[in-house]
C-alpha cells in the first residue's frame, strides 16, 4: 500500500514525541471519515525489555496508544492552524484484544469517525496483523482548542 504521509509528517502532527509516537505512516485518509495507518514493531522496542523478557509482546497500552494517535490524525489532517493546535484528552476507551502482537509484526490501524464536534470526538478502531485483527477500540476525546482555556 502506498504511503500518503510518511514518519516526518506524522511527527510534525502528533502532540507526541520520541519514544511515545505509536505510527509510522499514514496510508489512507479520507477527512473525516476514516484513516489507516501503520507501526512496523521491532524487536529493539523500547518497551520489550519489560514486557516480557523471556517472551516479547507488545503491550495492548501502546496499541491503544497508537489508534488514539490515528485519531488524531485523523483530526489534524487537512484542518486549518488553529486545529493542528488543538490539545486532545482521551476520556473514554471501550477495547479488546484477541491476538498477541510481536517483533517482526506490521500492526495496520484503521479509525473510522463515529461522531466529530468542536470539542469532542468518538473514534472507531481495528488494529490487523497480515489480515486479520488482533485489537478493536472505540475511543473518545474531549478537544480544547488554544483559544479555550477550559475542556468542554
Amino acid at each position: 500500500m502506498p504511503v500518503m504521509y510518511g514518519f516526518d509528517t506524522v511527527r510534525e502532527l502528533l502532540p507526541q514525541s520520541y519514544p511515545m509516537i505509536m505510527i509510522d505512516t499514514v496510508e489512507e485518509w479520507e477527512r473525516g471519515r476514516t484513516i489507516v495507518c501503520r507501526k512496523n514493531i521491532s524487536g529493539g522496542e523500547w518497551c520489550f525489555p519489560g514486557h516480557f523478557p523471556r517472551k516479547a509482546i507488545y503491550p495492548g497500552v501502546l496499541i491503544t496508544e497508537g489508534m488514539a494517535q490515528a485519531g488524531i490524525l485523523l483530526y489534524r489532517l487537512g484542518e486549518p492552524p488553529e486545529a493542528q493546535e488543538a490539545e486532545f484528552l482521551l476520556t473514554g476507551v471501550k477495547s479488546r484484544f484477541m491476538k498477541p502482537v510481536v517483533p517482526g509484526d506490521s500492526l495496520l490501524i484503521r479509525c473510522e469517525a463515529v461522531k466529530w464536534m468542536s470539542h469532542a470526538g468518538i473514534v472507531s478502531c481495528t488494529a490487523s496483523v497480515s489480515g486479520e485483527t488482533v485489537s478493536q477500540a472505540e475511543l473518545t476525546f474531549a478537544i480544547r482548542h488554544a483559544a479555550k482555556e477550559e475542556i468542554v
